[in-house]
């Protein structure tokens, strides 16, 4: 597993005009090509009648699966800047679609690469970007006289809480950014006196907003 990676946090759209051409992006977080082809046939139909629905997406823990289309376009000015933008914005399981009406402007290659970058970008910033951050879940269980300083010790280091659990003990379940395992156990474990009992347990993403979004050309 990655120890983070970047993708959208979700549905996304924005929409920009350029040279009376309307370019309208579309992103979606997806896991499969299937979910991709899928999301790509949506736009399109609800989409019918534009001009072009230029499409890209990368799929994989290491980009494996990376397709585009340039639906109509002159070769190479559509689907490949749309998903160089894509992955230059480190982006993974992201599909992007921009669709164009047509304005009356021919833009040129040149033009209409800057468009459909300009569109993913406008795509990304709706749909927002997430760093996913890899965590282990630990398990720390003391008895009650020892969680008052556990759960002080845990406020003041900002840790991410999941779950605590009161039974004849105090359990904390805390997501623990996978770098910095070996460093919380040790730290509670002296803290306790050797009094806690450590579970070291399974690996998730937990997601971090990401403000900046551009095309980093």
């Amino acid at each position: 597993m990655l120890a983070q990676y970047k993708t959208v946090a979700g549905y996304g759209e924005k929409e920009i005009v350029i040279e009376r051409s309307r370019f309208i992006g579309y992103a979606q977080r997806v896991t499969t090509e299937e979910e991709a082809v899928a999301f790509i046939a949506m736009i399109k139909k609800k989409h019918w009648d534009a001009t072009h629905n230029c499409s890209a997406f990368v799929i994989g823990e290491n980009d494996q699966i990376q397709r585009s289309s340039d639906d109509g376009e002159p070769s190479g000015t559509a689907g490949k800047p749309i998903l160089e933008c894509i992955k230059k914005n480190q982006c993974k399981d992201t599909v992007v679609v921009v669709t164009r009406y047509f304005g009356g402007i021919k833009l040129g290659a040149g033009g209409l690469v800057r468009a459909y970058t300009a569109g993913t970008v406008a795509a990304l910033q709706g749909a927002g970007i997430v760093a996913q951050i890899l965590h282990e879940t630990i398990s720390v269980s003391v008895d009650y006289t020892w969680w008052g300083k556990v759960e002080n010790e845990l406020r003041i280091g900002g840790q991410r809480v999941a779950d605590t659990v009161y039974t004849d003990k105090v359990t904390v379940h805390v997501l623990i950014p996978e770098a910095d395992g070996d460093a919380f156990v040790a730290h509670f474990v002296d803290l306790t006196n050797g009094q806690a009992e450590i579970v070291r347990g399974e690996k998730v993403y937990v997601e971090v907003p990401i403000e900046a979004v551009g095309a980093e050309e």
